[in-house]
């Protein structure tokens, strides 16, 4: 899948641990890990039940942990219950205010036990999950710290994205025509301060082609560590390179 060279020794201090989530009469089940000195904590957003086995986003969350020194939660939005009803509905994994809400009550989660409080909220999201992402940041601008769409299904309404505060990158593959007008459309919306929508070279929609999956670790990884950090110098300047060859490989 990716060019990464990771060492899992890196990090040391790591608070590790797989936490279950009360939500009205849901318990969600989530993976949360928190690198010594972390200022920032990303939130997955999966639109389906397996998001603590998603083979990308574990690598993802493994980059962000290493080359930003950031949190991560990887959960399972969908309960068991819901997954298997979802497998014939498609209902849950397809609709963007219940994504939406289920990160709300997690951000809420997160902002109010003690060891994640203190932390700055990011989004990280695709598909659906990047509509939603952007929908509960409308929906909770304080809250969250920076946003990071790939492959989103953004297809929201201007009232909604014109909401959108946090820092937002939106990351779109060259091969994917739809998806890219789409996220053209909603950037010209978000009324962000800061925004970007950056196109990487050579990809299709799943960034399965060599480089491609990293280019979109490297960009989410710089703009989480920089918009979540406490202070900010001046803009941060991050493009697409224009050939999708990690900076970690060989």
């Amino acid at each position: 899948m990716s060019n990464y060279l990771l060492d899992n020794n890196i990090l040391s201090n790591v608070e590790e641990q797989v936490i279950s989530i009360e939500i009205d009469s849901v318990t969600l089940q989530a993976e949360l890990v928190i690198p010594e000195n972390s200022q920032g904590i990303i939130l997955f957003a999966r639109n389906n039940g397996v998001g603590r086995y998603s083979t990308r986003d574990r690598y993802l969350s493994h980059v962000l942990r290493q080359t930003g020194n950031l949190g991560t939660v990887l959960v399972d939005l969908l309960t068991p219950q819901e997954e298997a009803i979802d497998l014939r509905s498609k209902y849950c994994n397809s609709n963007v205010q219940f994504l939406a809400k289920r990160l709300i009550d997690v951000t809420d989660w997160l902002l109010n036990k003690p060891n994640t409080s203190h932390l700055k909220v990011g989004y990280l999201g695709d598909r659906t999950g990047g509509g939603a992402a952007l929908l509960a940041a409308a929906k909770r601008p304080m809250s969250i710290g920076a946003i990071v769409s790939y492959s989103g299904e953004t297809c929201l309404t201007s009232d909604v994205l014109n909401y959108v505060q946090a820092p937002t990158l939106l990351i779109v593959a060259e091969n994917d025509l739809p998806l890219i007008t789409m996220n053209q459309d909603a950037f010209q919306h978000i009324r962000a301060c800061t925004k970007q929508l950056e196109i990487i070279p050579r990809a299709s929609q799943k960034f399965q082609e060599p480089g491609t999956l990293d280019e979109v670790a490297r960009l989410a990884s710089c703009w989480f560590s920089y918009y979540l950090a406490s202070f900010q110098e001046r803009e941060l300047s991050i493009h697409a390179m224009p050939w999708c060859q990690s900076l970690f490989s060989n």
